[in-house]
């Protein structure tokens, strides 16, 4: 399973007045976009931009978010929790800045990667 832009779809499951809007999370101490909505990619936001750069485009309606990487942490473990309900084994394989993957295995078959954007 592969969850595009986690840290943003963390911030939403938060705050779901950030739905459908252009969203970037910073990293730390806010220096750059280090995840991106489809939105805010739609609007050329590359990732790793400074957001001294991009704050002048904020007024654009581009949603500027600082990481809170204790969340994304306790969001992260909870996905793997409930996959692990319906999964014989699961593994992480990597928990990156933009997404979050994890490997599975179905009773029902062989090991599988379940890529979901």
């Amino acid at each position: 399973m592969d969850v595009n832009s986690f840290y943003v779809s963390c911030e939403r499951a938060f705050d779901p007045t950030l739905i459908g809007r252009p969203v970037i999370v910073l990293s730390n101490n806010d220096g750059c976009a280090v995840a991106r909505s489809d939105e805010a990619k739609a609007l050329g936001v590359e990732m790793g931009a400074p957001w001294f750069k991009l704050a002048p485009t904020a007024t654009s309606g581009l949603v500027a978010k600082s990481s809170n990487y204790e969340l994304y942490g306790d969001l992260s473990a909870r996905v793997m929790q409930l996959l692990g309900r319906h999964s014989a084994w699961v593994e992480v394989y990597f928990l990156y800045l933009k997404s979050c993957c994890w490997k599975t295995y179905c009773p029902s078959g062989s090991p599988e990667n379940s890529s979901h954007r």
